[in-house]
């Protein structure tokens, strides 16, 4: 299971030196930060809640393929040539959000190695996680998936301790992101809550003993 690495970057200096083509975008719960097909035209960093990234394909079946927390950009297509949105970004709570304009990104990248690094080690963090989310969902099953995805949101890395992952997670975002049924979803949920590897109580929290349904052959 891959860490996070990268540090967060100074965004209230950040926007406060570069002049124009950056602002501050607060959103509520459920509302969404662009949609996929939109314009790709700028870059996101979030300061504050978490958002939730999703694809829906021609037949209308949604799947849910990240969830993104403070310290992440999102977005980042655009630096690549990419036109259109290839997903939805929707805030699972309410979210602060710094908005830099494309050419602003790229000049800063440009004109800022330190920033410049701080984001290509951001990058090399999310292909790792992708990576692992490929091998995850080719070999693993929908139990040790659901346990990896929870220990993931939970910031997994400190034994014995319970984790707050967030006050309320919806089943069918879990199962979408998963990749399998909400009904298997709430099984495993159960099962996992049975063994005291998470705990309901005002919020979801997870064990670091949840570790045991990944590891376990």
């Amino acid at each position: 299971m891959p860490s996070k690495t990268f540090q967060r970057f100074d965004s209230q200096s950040f926007l406060a030196s570069v002049g124009t083509g950056r602002s501050i975008v607060r959103y509520q719960k459920a509302q969404p930060i662009f949609r996929q097909g939109d314009a790709a035209d700028a870059v996101f960093y979030i300061q504050k809640g978490k958002v939730k990234i999703t694809v829906v394909s021609e037949l209308g079946k949604e799947g849910v393929i990240a969830i993104l927390e403070p310290g992440e950009f999102l977005g980042e297509g655009c630096l690549a040539g990419q036109p259109l949105h290839l997903a939805t970004a929707d805030a699972m709570a309410e979210c602060v959000i710094v908005r830099i304009e494309k050419d602003t990104m790229i000049r800063q990248l440009r004109d800022d190695p330190t920033f410049s690094q701080l984001f290509m080690s951001f990058l090399l963090s999310r292909n790792i996680q992708i990576e692992a989310d490929l091998v995850d969902q080719l070999f693993n099953s929908s139990e040790k998936r659901l346990a990896r995805v929870l220990m993931l949101l939970a910031h997994f890395g400190k034994d014995g301790k319970m984790e707050p992952v967030i006050p309320q997670i919806n089943q069918d975002i879990l199962a979408s992101r998963v990749g399998t049924t909400r009904s298997r979803v709430n099984f495993f949920m159960n099962k996992f809550r049975k063994l005291g590897f998470i705990e309901y109580n005002g919020g979801l929290k997870v064990h670091s003993s949840l570790i045991n349904v990944i590891v376990h052959d």
